[in-house]
């Protein structure tokens, strides 16, 4: 009788032939179980939940190292509409922006740095009050050095695109927003399992070959 190659049939070997074809001869493949992988992230070999406080979210923004990655995907954010800027932006259609708040020179000095600051933002047909303010906002954060692209919600369907709102940061570490029934940001959940991670960093990837940047997005809109 002939062995069996190890994994034959329709099992580990008929599932990954076109890999294995190219071992050499005397390797041999070898199963590596998803625990061991967590090496290439924080040691989170399961997807337990951490919350974080917004200071500690806050910090992100300073320890990152390379990347930091927004999906905005909610129609309204209640933390917008109590700032001056959203009383001027609904009065006049525009708004006078501080360049010289804390954020700006955090991103700014981020951004100086070479390191890239990124968004997409999910947008209604016809647009809400609240993303046509974030629309405006683009003008303003665009000069702090960061991308930002807008991509509209029946296109964010077609693709797929999950309703959560999110940062990345450096392809490493997930930072979920958390909103109550009345729209404001109550917490943040940290993610670090690499599975969701990458399952986030794929998302990241379809939403950003789609959208466009905020400038031609607000062209088409007549902005």
């Amino acid at each position: 009788m002939q062995p069996q190659r190890p994994w034959s049939g329709q099992g580990f070997y008929g599932r990954h032939e076109r890999w294995l074809q190219h071992l050499s001869e005397g390797e041999v493949a070898v199963v590596v179980p998803r625990e061991v992988l967590v090496d290439w992230t924080p040691k989170d070999a399961t997807r337990e939940a951490r919350i974080i406080g917004l200071d500690e979210f806050e910090d992100l923004f300073r320890t990152f190292r390379h990347t930091a990655w927004r999906l905005e995907t909610r129609r309204r954010y209640a933390s917008d509409e109590e700032t001056d800027t959203y009383r001027q932006f609904t009065e006049t259609g525009a708004a006078e922006w501080d360049p010289d708040e804390p954020y700006c020179e955090l991103i700014r000095s981020q951004t100086a740095q070479g390191k890239r600051v990124e968004r997409v933002r999910i947008v209604d047909q016809p647009p809400t009050t609240g993303q046509l303010y974030l629309l405006d906002n683009a003008r303003r954060n665009s000069a702090l050095g960061e991308d930002i692209r807008n991509l509209h919600r029946s296109e964010a369907d077609r693709l797929q695109l999950p309703g959560e709102d999110y940062w990345l940061f450096d392809s490493r570490l997930v930072a979920r927003l958390r909103f109550d029934d009345d729209d404001q940001l109550v917490d943040v959940e940290v993610i670090t399992e690499p599975s969701e991670v990458v399952r986030y960093s794929v998302v990241r990837d379809a939403a950003w070959h789609h959208a466009v940047p905020y400038e031609e997005f607000a062209a088409e809109l007549g902005e």
